[in-house]
Protein backbone atom coordinates (compact mmCIF):
# COMPACT_ATOMS: atom_id res chain seq x y z
CA UNK A 1 0.00 0.00 0.00
CA UNK A 2 2.57 2.22 0.75
CA UNK A 3 4.68 1.85 -2.61
CA UNK A 4 1.48 2.21 -4.24
CA UNK A 5 0.80 5.23 -2.85
CA UNK A 6 4.47 6.58 -3.61
CA UNK A 7 3.93 6.27 -7.59
CA UNK A 8 0.63 8.00 -7.46
CA UNK A 9 2.94 10.68 -5.62
CA UNK A 10 5.32 10.26 -8.02
CA UNK A 11 3.17 10.22 -10.98
CA UNK A 12 1.81 13.45 -9.77
CA UNK A 13 4.32 15.50 -9.42
CA UNK A 14 5.96 13.94 -12.79
CA UNK A 15 1.81 15.15 -14.29
CA UNK A 16 2.50 18.71 -12.81
CA UNK A 17 6.12 19.01 -14.13
CA UNK A 18 5.15 18.24 -17.63
CA UNK A 19 2.41 20.59 -17.21
CA UNK A 20 4.40 23.13 -16.57
CA UNK A 21 6.85 22.81 -19.30
CA UNK A 22 4.21 22.18 -21.50
CA UNK A 23 2.14 25.68 -20.90
CA UNK A 24 5.48 27.67 -21.39
CA UNK A 25 6.22 25.56 -24.69
CA UNK A 26 4.01 27.62 -27.17
CA UNK A 27 6.44 30.49 -27.88
CA UNK A 28 9.11 27.46 -28.89
CA UNK A 29 6.76 25.39 -30.30
CA UNK A 30 5.12 28.34 -32.79
CA UNK A 31 8.75 29.00 -33.65
CA UNK A 32 9.53 25.52 -34.86
CA UNK A 33 6.35 24.51 -36.21
CA UNK A 34 5.97 27.95 -37.85
CA UNK A 35 2.72 28.64 -37.50
CA UNK A 36 0.32 30.65 -35.12
CA UNK A 37 -3.03 28.87 -34.72
CA UNK A 38 -5.41 31.51 -33.82
CA UNK A 39 -9.23 31.03 -32.18
CA UNK A 40 -10.72 34.07 -33.80
CA UNK A 41 -14.85 34.67 -34.36
CA UNK A 42 -16.62 34.01 -38.32
CA UNK A 43 -19.21 35.56 -37.99
CA UNK A 44 -19.12 38.77 -35.70
CA UNK A 45 -17.86 42.15 -37.55
CA UNK A 46 -15.61 44.15 -37.29
CA UNK A 47 -13.81 41.85 -35.06
CA UNK A 48 -13.74 38.57 -37.18
CA UNK A 49 -16.23 37.37 -39.94
CA UNK A 50 -15.61 36.06 -43.54
CA UNK A 51 -15.26 38.33 -46.45
CA UNK A 52 -17.74 38.08 -48.70
CA UNK A 53 -15.18 38.27 -51.86
CA UNK A 54 -12.34 36.75 -50.67
CA UNK A 55 -13.88 34.41 -48.36
CA UNK A 56 -11.01 34.73 -45.81
CA UNK A 57 -11.97 35.45 -42.02
CA UNK A 58 -11.33 39.08 -41.57
CA UNK A 59 -11.77 41.90 -39.05
CA UNK A 60 -9.94 43.72 -35.86
CA UNK A 61 -9.00 40.83 -33.61
CA UNK A 62 -7.75 38.65 -36.82
CA UNK A 63 -5.12 42.45 -37.97
CA UNK A 64 -3.80 41.86 -34.33
CA UNK A 65 -3.03 38.53 -34.28
CA UNK A 66 -1.65 38.51 -38.36
CA UNK A 67 0.65 41.13 -36.55
CA UNK A 68 2.13 38.71 -33.71
CA UNK A 69 2.59 36.25 -36.16
CA UNK A 70 4.52 38.33 -38.34
CA UNK A 71 7.00 39.37 -35.39
CA UNK A 72 7.74 35.94 -35.12
CA UNK A 73 7.84 34.91 -38.49
CA UNK A 74 5.89 32.48 -38.79
CA UNK A 75 2.36 31.87 -40.71
CA UNK A 76 -1.13 32.28 -39.05
CA UNK A 77 -3.87 29.83 -39.19
CA UNK A 78 -7.03 30.91 -38.00
CA UNK A 79 -9.61 28.23 -36.22
CA UNK A 80 -13.61 30.00 -35.86
CA UNK A 81 -14.39 29.76 -32.16
CA UNK A 82 -17.33 30.84 -29.99
CA UNK A 83 -17.89 32.39 -26.61
CA UNK A 84 -18.58 29.15 -24.78
CA UNK A 85 -15.77 27.21 -27.22
CA UNK A 86 -12.66 29.46 -26.89
CA UNK A 87 -11.37 28.96 -23.61
CA UNK A 88 -11.73 24.58 -24.35
CA UNK A 89 -10.32 24.84 -27.21
CA UNK A 90 -6.86 26.82 -26.03
CA UNK A 91 -6.62 24.42 -22.52
CA UNK A 92 -6.95 21.43 -24.76
CA UNK A 93 -4.17 22.58 -27.38
CA UNK A 94 -6.38 23.24 -30.74
CA UNK A 95 -5.28 26.32 -30.57
CA UNK A 96 -2.29 28.70 -29.30
CA UNK A 97 -4.20 31.97 -28.53
CA UNK A 98 -7.10 33.43 -28.28
CA UNK A 99 -8.68 36.54 -29.78
CA UNK A 100 -12.73 36.38 -29.90
CA UNK A 101 -13.37 39.73 -28.51
CA UNK A 102 -12.59 38.23 -24.88
CA UNK A 103 -13.04 40.43 -21.54
CA UNK A 104 -10.67 39.91 -18.90
CA UNK A 105 -12.51 38.71 -15.96
CA UNK A 106 -10.67 36.98 -12.55
CA UNK A 107 -12.52 34.27 -13.24
CA UNK A 108 -11.51 33.36 -16.53
CA UNK A 109 -7.81 33.95 -14.94
CA UNK A 110 -8.10 31.60 -12.68
CA UNK A 111 -8.22 28.96 -16.24
CA UNK A 112 -5.77 31.21 -18.27
CA UNK A 113 -3.76 33.66 -18.89
CA UNK A 114 -4.34 37.41 -20.26
CA UNK A 115 -2.23 39.58 -22.66
CA UNK A 116 -2.12 43.59 -21.61
CA UNK A 117 -5.64 45.13 -22.98
CA UNK A 118 -6.45 45.75 -26.42
CA UNK A 119 -9.44 46.76 -26.89
CA UNK A 120 -11.79 48.60 -24.31
CA UNK A 121 -15.88 48.70 -24.83
CA UNK A 122 -18.42 48.83 -22.41
CA UNK A 123 -21.73 46.51 -22.34
CA UNK A 124 -24.73 47.67 -23.97
CA UNK A 125 -28.66 47.29 -25.97
CA UNK A 126 -29.29 46.74 -29.37
CA UNK A 127 -32.64 47.58 -30.05
CA UNK A 128 -35.89 48.55 -32.44
CA UNK A 129 -35.67 52.32 -32.86
CA UNK A 130 -37.72 53.96 -30.17
CA UNK A 131 -38.41 50.89 -28.05
CA UNK A 132 -35.94 51.31 -25.33
CA UNK A 133 -34.77 54.54 -23.33
CA UNK A 134 -34.11 53.33 -20.24
CA UNK A 135 -33.27 50.35 -18.49
CA UNK A 136 -36.43 50.28 -16.34
CA UNK A 137 -37.87 49.54 -20.04
CA UNK A 138 -36.58 46.34 -20.27
CA UNK A 139 -37.79 44.97 -17.18
CA UNK A 140 -39.97 41.52 -17.36
CA UNK A 141 -38.58 41.43 -21.23
CA UNK A 142 -36.54 38.94 -23.20
CA UNK A 143 -33.28 39.56 -24.34
CA UNK A 144 -31.03 37.90 -26.31
CA UNK A 145 -27.22 37.55 -25.92
CA UNK A 146 -24.44 34.93 -26.58
CA UNK A 147 -23.61 31.40 -24.44
CA UNK A 148 -20.39 31.56 -22.39
CA UNK A 149 -20.09 35.35 -22.31
CA UNK A 150 -19.47 37.66 -19.86
CA UNK A 151 -22.83 39.82 -21.00
CA UNK A 152 -24.96 36.76 -20.17
CA UNK A 153 -23.86 36.87 -16.63
CA UNK A 154 -24.46 41.31 -16.60
CA UNK A 155 -27.67 41.53 -18.18
CA UNK A 156 -29.01 38.85 -15.48
CA UNK A 157 -27.40 41.33 -12.67
CA UNK A 158 -28.48 44.42 -14.23
CA UNK A 159 -31.91 43.15 -14.92
CA UNK A 160 -32.83 40.17 -12.88
CA UNK A 161 -36.52 40.73 -13.97
CA UNK A 162 -35.76 39.89 -17.88
CA UNK A 163 -35.78 36.21 -19.25
CA UNK A 164 -32.30 36.07 -20.79
CA UNK A 165 -32.38 33.92 -24.15
CA UNK A 166 -29.15 32.30 -24.75
CA UNK A 167 -27.93 32.05 -28.63
CA UNK A 168 -25.02 29.86 -29.57
CA UNK A 169 -23.41 33.27 -31.79
CA UNK A 170 -24.78 36.88 -31.52
CA UNK A 171 -26.16 36.87 -35.15
CA UNK A 172 -28.56 34.09 -34.05
CA UNK A 173 -29.35 36.46 -31.04
CA UNK A 174 -29.97 39.49 -34.08
CA UNK A 175 -31.98 37.45 -35.80
CA UNK A 176 -34.45 36.76 -32.79
CA UNK A 177 -34.23 40.69 -32.39
CA UNK A 178 -35.14 40.99 -36.30
CA UNK A 179 -38.34 38.20 -35.90
CA UNK A 180 -39.77 40.24 -32.63
CA UNK A 181 -39.00 37.18 -30.29
CA UNK A 182 -36.62 39.68 -28.08
CA UNK A 183 -37.12 43.31 -27.07
CA UNK A 184 -33.14 43.70 -27.14
CA UNK A 185 -29.92 42.46 -27.66
CA UNK A 186 -26.79 42.37 -25.31
CA UNK A 187 -23.14 42.58 -25.51
CA UNK A 188 -20.35 44.91 -26.10
CA UNK A 189 -20.99 48.26 -27.27
CA UNK A 190 -18.54 47.61 -30.52
CA UNK A 191 -19.96 44.47 -30.95
CA UNK A 192 -23.22 45.32 -31.10
CA UNK A 193 -22.49 48.21 -33.82
CA UNK A 194 -21.39 45.68 -35.52
CA UNK A 195 -24.51 43.68 -36.36
CA UNK A 196 -26.13 46.54 -36.67
CA UNK A 197 -23.92 48.09 -39.64
CA UNK A 198 -24.30 44.95 -41.64
CA UNK A 199 -27.95 45.23 -41.13
CA UNK A 200 -29.18 46.19 -44.32
CA UNK A 201 -32.38 48.04 -42.35
CA UNK A 202 -29.70 49.51 -39.94
CA UNK A 203 -31.74 52.48 -39.01
CA UNK A 204 -34.33 50.72 -37.91
CA UNK A 205 -32.44 49.81 -34.79
CA UNK A 206 -30.24 51.97 -32.14
CA UNK A 207 -27.82 51.07 -29.39
CA UNK A 208 -29.17 53.90 -26.91
CA UNK A 209 -26.92 55.31 -23.81
CA UNK A 210 -27.28 52.58 -21.01
CA UNK A 211 -24.24 51.21 -20.27
CA UNK A 212 -24.24 48.39 -17.61
CA UNK A 213 -20.59 47.43 -17.47
CA UNK A 214 -16.21 48.28 -18.80
CA UNK A 215 -15.57 45.70 -20.84
CA UNK A 216 -11.70 45.34 -21.32
CA UNK A 217 -10.46 42.72 -23.64
CA UNK A 218 -7.13 40.90 -23.52
CA UNK A 219 -5.93 38.26 -25.74
CA UNK A 220 -5.98 34.84 -24.21
CA UNK A 221 -3.08 32.15 -23.46
CA UNK A 222 -2.26 29.08 -21.60
CA UNK A 223 -1.87 29.04 -17.71
CA UNK A 224 1.45 29.49 -16.79
CA UNK A 225 2.66 30.26 -20.43
CA UNK A 226 4.87 33.13 -19.69
CA UNK A 227 7.58 33.35 -22.37
CA UNK A 228 4.78 33.62 -24.80
CA UNK A 229 2.42 36.25 -22.81
CA UNK A 230 5.68 38.36 -22.34
CA UNK A 231 5.91 38.19 -26.13
CA UNK A 232 2.65 39.14 -26.88
CA UNK A 233 2.71 42.06 -24.47
CA UNK A 234 5.75 43.19 -25.73
CA UNK A 235 4.55 43.01 -29.26
CA UNK A 236 1.00 44.71 -28.43
CA UNK A 237 2.70 47.70 -26.53
CA UNK A 238 5.33 47.89 -29.74
CA UNK A 239 1.92 48.15 -31.70
CA UNK A 240 0.60 51.31 -29.88
CA UNK A 241 3.86 53.08 -29.66
CA UNK A 242 4.62 52.70 -33.82
CA UNK A 243 0.78 53.73 -33.77
CA UNK A 244 0.10 50.68 -35.60
CA UNK A 245 -2.74 49.64 -32.66
CA UNK A 246 -4.52 52.97 -33.59
CA UNK A 247 -4.33 52.39 -37.53
CA UNK A 248 -6.00 49.30 -36.93
CA UNK A 249 -8.83 50.84 -35.00
CA UNK A 250 -9.55 53.41 -37.96
CA UNK A 251 -9.63 50.75 -39.96
CA UNK A 252 -12.48 49.25 -38.02
CA UNK A 253 -13.76 51.65 -36.13
CA UNK A 254 -13.05 54.83 -38.09
CA UNK A 255 -14.92 57.81 -39.07
CA UNK A 256 -15.75 56.26 -42.83
CA UNK A 257 -16.62 52.67 -41.48
CA UNK A 258 -20.38 51.54 -40.90
CA UNK A 259 -18.98 51.14 -37.28
CA UNK A 260 -17.63 54.45 -36.11
CA UNK A 261 -16.83 54.46 -32.57
CA UNK A 262 -14.31 56.74 -30.44
CA UNK A 263 -10.79 55.18 -29.46
CA UNK A 264 -11.30 56.10 -25.74
CA UNK A 265 -7.98 54.20 -24.61
CA UNK A 266 -4.35 53.15 -25.29
CA UNK A 267 -2.35 49.85 -24.89
CA UNK A 268 -0.42 49.95 -21.83
CA UNK A 269 1.21 47.34 -19.36
CA UNK A 270 -0.88 46.39 -16.33
CA UNK A 271 -0.22 47.81 -12.97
Amino acid sequence: MRRFAILLLVMAVVGMVCGKAAAGDTLAEVKKKGVLVAGVKDSLPPFGYVDEKTRQIIGYDVDFVKAIADKLGVKLELKPVTSASRMPQLIEGNIDIIAATMTKTPERAQQIDFSVMYFFTGQKFLVKKGTVKTLADLEGKKIGTAKGSTSEQNVAKAIPTATILSFDDYPQAFLALQQGKVAAVTTDESILAGMRGKAPNRDDYEIPDIQISDEPYGLGMRKGDKAFVDFVNATLIEMEQTGKAAEIFTKWFGPDTTTPLKRNFTITADK
